[in-house]
């Protein structure tokens, strides 16, 4: 799967979690100051994307830098679908 489907798969998901359009939004787009998650949204999108993307989060992994930006949490899948192969 290419970055920007990626991509596309995780506003997708924030829009499901966020209750509102999510889209076309640059890759340096801050999840907790600009969009307004919080950390019940960051569970609510990482299971969206274990569903969407077909990613395993392991919660042991988990660090706050990998939900920075929309462009984080990209590069956040991209190693774990890379590590699933």
């Amino acid at each position: 799967m290419d970055r920007s489907k990626i991509v596309s798969q995780i506003e997708q998901a924030l829009s499901d979690v966020l209750q509102r359009p999510v889209a076309g939004l640059p890759e340096e787009t801050r999840l907790f100051e600009d969009l307004h998650v919080d950390s019940t949204s960051v569970l609510e999108l990482l299971m969206a994307l274990e569903d969407g993307v077909g990613i395993e989060v392991d919660p042991e992994r988990l660090e706050i830098a990998d939900f920075k930006t929309i462009g984080t949490v990209a590069d956040y899948v991209i190693v774990n679908l890379d590590e699933r192969a």
